[in-house]
């Protein structure tokens, strides 16, 4: 049953989080350490994830458990828990050759976002 969110309750998610984790047993599709190739999709509805970074490389650094996927949440099409993947990109492959070559930005990216660079 979907938890309604009322202004009286914004107040408590606030206070101590509104996390999504869901304990279910979910294998992860990466490992720390995996390249990985961000999918160039344009969903006509919502999305978390990044237009600068879609289509483009990064390696996983971290696994952070496994979340409800908010793409279908969202739409009421369910939860669909996934892994959540700590990315590294470099500047350079997300914004170009003018970009620093030592800066890095780090993204939150849920599995069905993801595909293994062999």
């Amino acid at each position: 049953m979907p938890v309604v969110v009322t202004k009286d309750f914004v107040p408590v998610l606030i206070r101590t989080g509104g996390s999504t984790r869901v304990h279910k047993a979910v294998a992860p599709r990466f490992r720390v350490g995996d390249h990985v190739l961000v999918r160039n999709i344009h969903p006509e509805h919502h999305t978390r994830l990044p237009r600068y970074a879609r289509g483009k490389r990064g390696i996983v650094e971290q696994d952070h458990g496994v979340f409800v996927f908010p793409d279908t949440s969202a739409h009421e099409q369910g939860e669909k828990p996934q892994h959540v993947y700590s990315v590294r990109f470099t500047a350079r492959e997300l914004w170009g050759p003018e970009a620093a070559d030592r800066d890095t930005l780090r993204l939150d990216l849920w599995d069905d976002y993801l595909d293994l660079v062999v």
